[in-house]
């Protein structure tokens, strides 16, 4: 799956859960909540005050390692 910052929260926890941890510790702690799964990563970190192109990196990298 390519993840980028159109993805949908809901779309890429679908495709591997461990990604939730990877947003929480970016800053997104409202991984669970309904409203997350369907926004996008750029529209989720713009509501929480983050870098989208920081916690797409760090998503990627950890999609990469695993």
């Amino acid at each position: 799956m390519e993840i980028t910052k159109q993805t949908i929260i809901g779309d890429m926890l679908g495709y591997d859960q461990g990604i939730a941890m990877v947003l929480m510790q970016q800053g997104m702690h409202c991984v669970g909540c309904p409203a997350s799964a369907g926004e996008s990563l750029e529209e989720a970190c713009m509501v929480h005050g983050l870098d989208a192109d920081e916690v797409l990196k760090a998503v990627n990298e950890y999609v990469a390692n695993k």
